[in-house]
């Protein structure tokens, strides 16, 4: 008996149409991605910038929030040599001295959950988030650790007396939530402002 000679059956042509309508949407998809990606990655933000508060600037309608470190809110009280002081305005004042006149060049590192840039920032060759950290004006917050250690060590600015984190103070007082920036919190926000959500 003669073996029967077995051709593989053909596709139907619906097939054919759905692997290229398939392969055409992962294109514009990877396109969308890319496009979005070029426009959010590391860009340089200059200018004359004005200052929030102590970990935050403004550029125009642009909001800048220091990566790494968290400051005092602006209205947060502390306590040094048993009297309270507005450590939030002193902390916005020392940034605002660090800055004085001079353009502030940052470089962008991702997006917060509010759509602020978290930007790394230098002024007149002075890094600013590792100096208001180091000077003892704003805690570490998912950075900066060792420039921490040195202010507490030499008690310097918050550490010279009594204070709440900045985190610690909005949840009791109110203000803007924040995660740490690092880890999945800044990747949710990455997608978030790639997407347009």
């Amino acid at each position: 008996m003669r073996a029967r000679a077995r051709y593989p059956s053909r596709r139907p042509r619906w097939r054919n149409y759905l692997d290229i309508a398939m392969a055409t949407l992962v294109i514009f998809g990877v396109a969308f991605v890319a496009a979005r990606l070029q426009h959010l990655a590391g860009a340089d933000i200059s200018g004359q910038m004005r200052v929030v508060d102590g970990d935050s600037l403004a550029l125009g309608d642009r909001r800048l929030r220091l990566k790494g470190i968290d400051a005092p809110e602006l209205n947060q009280r502390c306590r040094k040599d048993a009297f309270d002081y507005g450590c939030g305005a002193e902390s916005a004042s020392f940034l605002r001295g660090l800055i004085g006149r001079h353009p502030v060049d940052c470089k962008t590192e991702g997006i917060d959950r509010y759509g602020r840039d978290l930007v790394r920032c230098v002024a007149d060759g002075v890094d600013l988030n590792e100096t208001m950290v180091r000077s003892g004006h704003a805690v570490a917050f998912g950075d900066y650790k060792l420039a921490e250690g040195l202010a507490r060590s030499e008690s310097a600015g918050l550490w010279a007396g009594e204070f709440e984190t900045p985190k610690q103070w909005r949840a009791v007082h109110g203000g803007l939530s924040e995660e740490l920036h690092t880890g999945w919190a800044t990747v949710a926000a990455f997608l978030r402002r790639l997407f347009g959500v």
